[in-house]
């Protein structure tokens, strides 16, 4: 039986399915518990958010006590968040690019290695904004920076999802070619 003929089922197993679903919420919803409740114990003398989301970063900022013991705690847990799911994804990167490699058909091989450029392309630059914004020790020093950077993660890594997935199609990345064509070379 070929490789890829095995049943996903096969590979993994329920119980594995199930943890990998759970996990994710389980760890999200500890991390936003733990930020809500260290945060509600500060006091704070200004309520004007000047951010389009209430973001942790911000709500430290306008804090009138020394919030030093609460941006650790949110920044440890911001760090293990961050970097356990990017050492998911690397190690899951690495086992993909070392079956790739195996691969004997080379036209197999540079699908496989568009398909997986494409993604890691809009994951590193979701990981890189996240890591700038939430792993620094003093958050407060930058609210432009921050807000910057949750407003690229939150909208623009978004869109650009959209634009590197449809340029895969053919007839998208005709389209757009047809289009740069007529602008540049009318």
């Amino acid at each position: 039986m070929p490789q890829s003929a095995i049943p996903y089922s096969v590979v993994v197993s329920q119980k594995a399915c199930n943890w990998l679903g759970v996990m994710p919420y389980a760890i999200g919803f500890t991390n936003s518990l733990i930020s809500v409740c260290v945060i509600s114990s500060l006091v704070f003398c200004d309520s004007s958010i000047n951010h389009f989301f209430c973001d942790t970063t911000i709500l430290l900022a306008l804090s009138c006590v020394d919030a030093f013991s609460t941006e650790m705690v949110i920044f440890v847990l911001a760090g293990f968040t961050l970097l356990s799911s990017l050492l998911i994804v690397t190690v899951t990167y690495v086992t993909i690019i070392s079956a790739i490699l195996k691969n004997q058909s080379a036209p197999g091989r540079q699908k496989a290695f568009s398909t997986c450029a494409s993604h890691l392309m809009g994951v590193t630059i979701f990981y890189g904004s996240l890591i700038f914004t939430y792993l620094q020790l003093d958050n407060t020093s930058s609210l432009i920076h921050a807000q910057l950077a949750s407003v690229f993660y939150a909208t623009v890594i978004p869109m650009l999802n959209l634009l590197i997935y449809s340029v895969r199609n053919k007839d998208v990345k005709n389209s757009l070619l047809r289009v740069i064509h007529r602008k540049f070379f009318p």
